[in-house]
């Protein structure tokens, strides 16, 4: 053990704000030798980024625990105090995960010795009901307690303000600094839980805040006569994955029209341990397995499947031949882009100014679509919280209201959407009511999701996307993750599949230069980014991003052909994502 990891293994040994029973396991690694283990443990705080914490549970000043987690809740209410903001209130929720309850609770406690009134959900309940209820009540900020799709050893601490999205700057800068400032864990005020409840501390969220929200959500529909009718006839198969998704999702599917919603008995109970998958991710396809088996016994028309806080959703649809196909995020995205488009232009309530929100490693289909039909496109960084702070910053803008822009629908390729601003994060449970909506609608006019998508495709163009992540995990994965980005951006490939690069975008300089002169030929208007974006003669995009929450650099290829002949556009794609994922794989290593 070197000097510093042994310097930071003694002073937690020695915190007599730490319990015995959380040095214990401590001191067993000290007693194997785990050497590396306890590097892993003490070589670094676990640092609260511009969203939160999220890592593995366990003892350690570098895992998730009731310290690292009472660190980072004591410092945002020192910075909700600190704002002058009279009054002051959080909402909070968690998922189910190991230790999930536990520490909102310790939260919510943490919130009432700093004077702050905290409004607690009773059980698990999914992230964008946590949004939903910050602007209900009127919260100055709010936590949920979630590691989102990571697997079962992995929790998180995601930090909202008041407009019910994720932390932005200037709040995110301000919130890391008072965190950092609460230095010692016996810095950290908590009280009494039972005592706090008693004399109106911290407030129970029950039935009454699940009853407003899917009447919210209720009152999002579009359609209610083409779900009405149809909704007798679609067979739609949900999986909550064990997940939060379960508490309002069939409710929900169910008040938009759906009589027939069929779940999977073995993934439907709130399990942390998820154990009838290996990643409850609905990116990954054997995630829906089990679904699709469903789907298949029942002849369902759909599959909906969330992941553990119902923030992402994943969607199967039957092809003609009886089979089901697993949509992509890029694919829903374009379908429901469509959709809204559609509906909103046919009901007579298309804004003056419309405007589709994506990210910059999303698909162009859905961008496409949007502007067939009029509307503008803004690309934001990677994260529903720079879409959700496009809306706030319209919503202050200091200029007629006719000309003011009109969010219609926000989505991004993994898996996010974000029909409605009720809710200002991704937002699974509208998502999958209008995804049921949609394919109401679609049946109505004799077609299906699947044949729906075939025709874009026809109209638009085809467009395919692919990714490949690379883990370097371990003490020294960032570094070795850094330093991949730097040899990208120093010393970029010339060609990326066997395809000439003609331009190269850097997020950190906000130049995109010509890749044959290095000339500089055009900016973004982006804040700055660790984000490579290549483009190759044929239109093709490789974008480079380190993951924020997981030890993994991500490159996004996004492709595309025309549409008149798919089968062979999908065979060409297809080739041509494999050989620059090759590549790629090549220039990791």
């Amino acid at each position: 053990m070197n000097e510093t990891t042994r310097s930071a293994v003694n002073a937690w040994l020695a915190d007599p704000a730490i319990a015995d029973a959380d040095k214990t396991e401590i001191h067993a690694l000290v007693a194997a030798e785990n050497h590396a283990e306890l590097a892993d443990r003490f070589a670094r705080d676990l640092e609260f980024g511009t969203g939160g914490l999220r890592g593995i549970l366990g003892a350690g000043r570098n895992r998730m625990n009731r310290y690292t987690v009472g660190a980072a809740a004591q410092g945002l209410a020192d910075y909700i105090r600190a704002s002058g903001t009279s009054n002051p209130s959080i909402a909070i929720a968690c998922d189910c995960r190991r230790q999930s309850d536990t520490f909102s609770k310790h939260v919510a406690c943490i919130m009432a010795a700093n004077g702050i009134t905290a409004h607690l959900f009773s059980a698990p309940r999914p992230t964008p009901h946590l949004s939903f209820a910050v602007r209900t009540l009127g919260c100055t900020a709010g936590v949920v307690v979630t590691a989102s799709h990571n697997p079962p050893e992995y929790n998180g601490f995601k930090a909202y303000w008041s407009d019910g999205a994720q932390v932005v700057p200037p709040q995110d800068a301000g919130i890391i600094t008072a965190v950092r400032a609460v230095g010692s864990f016996a810095n950290i005020r908590t009280v009494s839980f039972d005592d706090a409840v008693r004399d109106g501390r911290i407030r129970i969220l029950g039935g009454e805040m699940d009853e407003k929200f899917l009447s919210t959500v209720q009152s999002s529909c579009l359609a209610p006569d083409e779900c009405r009718s149809q909704g007798r006839a679609i067979k739609i198969v949900y999986t909550s994955l064990h997940g939060t998704g379960g508490t309002l999702i069939p409710q929900a599917l169910r008040q938009r029209g759906f009589e027939h919603v069929f779940e999977v008995r073995e993934q439907a109970e709130l399990d942390g341990e998820f154990p009838t998958v290996a990643s409850p991710n609905p990116e990954e396809g054997p995630a829906l397995k089990m679904a699709i088996d469903l789907a298949k016994r029942e002849n369902a028309d759909l599959v909906i499947g969330t992941d553990p806080d119902a923030d992402r959703v994943g969607i199967a649809v039957r092809k003609p031949d009886g089979d089901f196909a697993l949509l992509s995020g890029n694919q829903t995205g374009a379908l429901l882009t469509n959709y809204l488009c559609e509906r909103l232009t046919r009901l007579g309530r298309w804004p003056s100014r419309p405007v589709v929100l994506s990210t910059i490693v999303s698909g162009a289909l859905m961008k496409t679509i949007a502007r067939h039909y009029g509307a503008e496109v803004e690309e934001t960084l990677t994260g529903f919280k720079w879409i959700a702070e496009r809306i706030r910053l319209w919503e202050l803008e200091k200029v007629a209201d006719s000309h003011r822009r009109r969010y219609i629908f926000g989505a991004e390729e993994s898996y996010g959407y974000m029909p409605t601003t009720y809710v200002r994060d991704k937002d699974a449970v509208t998502s999958a009511a209008m995804i049921a909506e949609m394919a109401a609608v679609a049946r109505s006019e004799g077609r299906t999701l699947y044949t729906l998508l075939d025709d874009l495709y026809r109209q638009f163009g085809y467009h395919q996307e692919g990714a490949k992540s690379i883990t370097m995990p371990g003490v020294d994965g960032s570094q070795r993750i850094a330093a991949l980005m730097q040899s990208l951006r120093t010393n970029p490939p010339r060609a990326i599949g066997g395809i000439d690069v003609v331009t190269i975008g850097d997020l950190q300089t906000g130049d995109v230069r010509n890749a044959e002169s290095s000339a500089v030929i055009q900016r973004f208007d982006l804040p700055q980014s660790e984000v490579l974006i290549y483009t190759l003669t044929d239109g093709t995009k490789v974008i480079a991003r380190p993951s924020g929450t997981e030890p993994k650099i991500k490159f996004y290829i996004l492709t595309q052909a025309p549409g008149d002949d798919l089968t062979t556009a999908r065979s060409l794609a297809s080739q041509k994502i494999e050989a620059i994922s090759a590549d790629l794989t090549k220039l990791a290593k």
